[in-house]
């Protein structure tokens, strides 16, 4: 019988440069604010190593979107910030988000079927052919670079980092702290079983060797929008969606953000991570023969002033699942962290319910799963 890999626990961060994120972004510790505020305002100063004057997206200084979008200020964060504490949101949610116990027998000797495990936030547990794969990993206690502050957990991972099996791949969507944890991402490189394939956006590499592998590159491929690897017979596509990426304030959109396509000869698997509604789900569709199942998120998303060019609501998931060609969908990014926005916790899943009866889908066409709930198509 397989065994769980012997992990280590992710601890006390020590990226000390780290002082953002959409996780500390939302921190309600007036101390913070200011530094959240030089980070919106923040051009950036070093120069892209990966630039390619023939793809519009690049720039000299890092990456941007395809579609225009004017992002929130500096002004914008604080009458965010005072309009919260002055209404007391979030308010607390109106029922229990209750876990289930993950299939923890079914999840470690799983080498043949094709399932999902939703371990919280967007943290994705993907089994397809053989092959462990984990999205935007995220196991620690708080999404910030500091133990004492920033969004704590509201639900504990649906499974356990040290219960997990062997991981053979790692996809990360973009560097944000509630997407890209350094405890966690640390453990998974130091796995018994060695360490696991990452794939990054254009961008990541550096951080990576520096904070992660202490300058080893083998196990890392960064990625640019539309390009395609393989893996143990998989096939791995980073694909463009609306967002952005910072960890520090002198490095906003230094480091590519997206989604990833993976996908076996007979099933194919989205992974959203985490985005505004824009024109790119369209062009997904359109350049992608569908997917059999998408993971999209459906929480983060008011005030809606604020949130709209980066984070998608439960309507919008609705109509990105009808643009991909999703067969079927799954609900991600909600539920987890508190205080990452203005809406309750468990908010997103009600508002789903209804945003999917209007568009005619149904329960199996878009599913909410419990943390640590497996899901097998």
């Amino acid at each position: 019988m397989a065994q769980p890999c012997p992990w280590t626990a992710p601890g006390r961060r020590d990226e000390t440069a780290g002082m953002t994120g959409s996780g500390l972004r939302v921190s309600l510790l007036p101390g913070l604010i200011t530094i959240m505020v030089l980070i919106l305002m923040s051009n950036g100063c070093s120069s892209n190593r990966h630039y390619d004057p023939d793809k519009p997206h690049h720039t000299q200084d890092g990456f941007k979107n395809n579609y225009p979008v004017e992002p929130p200020d500096g002004m914008d964060l604080l009458s965010w910030q005072w309009n919260r504490w002055w209404e007391g949101l979030p308010k607390p949610p109106k029922a229990p988000i209750e876990p289930t116990e993950p299939e923890l027998g079914f999840i470690q000797n799983n080498r043949e079927d094709i399932a999902v495990t939703w371990v919280g936030h967007a943290t994705v547990l993907l089994q397809l052919n053989g092959v462990n794969v984990l999205t935007d990993p995220q196991f620690s206690e708080r999404a910030s670079p500091l133990s004492f502050a920033g969004p704590p957990r509201h639900q504990r991972p649906g499974v356990p980092l040290k219960e997990l099996p062997c991981i053979d791949a790692v996809v990360l969507s973009h560097a944000h702290y509630d997407h890209l944890d350094l405890p966690s991402v640390r453990a998974l490189n130091d796995q018994a079983g060695g360490p696991p394939e990452f794939f990054l956006p254009l961008g990541m590499g550096a951080w990576f060797t520096e904070n992660v592998t202490d300058g080893d590159t083998t196990h890392l491929t960064e990625m640019d929008w539309w390009e395609k690897v393989s893996i143990q017979g998989l096939e791995v596509q980073f694909l463009p969606v609306q967002h952005w990426s910072s960890r520090t304030p002198w490095d906003e959109n230094e480091m590519l953000w997206g989604a990833w396509g993976i996908s076996s000869p007979d099933f194919s698997f989205f992974f959203g991570g985490d985005f505004g509604y824009s024109p790119d789900l369209n062009d997904i569709g359109e350049r992608v023969e569908g997917f059999d199942l998408a993971a999209i998120p459906i929480g983060a998303y008011e005030p809606r002033w604020f949130m709209k060019s980066h984070h998608v609501n439960p309507e919008e998931a609705v109509q990105a699942h009808r643009d991909i060609g999703a067969r079927q969908s799954f609900a991600i990014h909600w539920g987890t962290f508190e205080g990452l926005t203005d809406e309750p916790l468990d908010e997103p899943p009600r508002k789903l319910v209804k945003a999917r009866g209007d568009a005619g889908l149904t329960q199996k066409d878009f599913r909410v799963l419990q943390h640590g709930e497996t899901f097998r198509p």
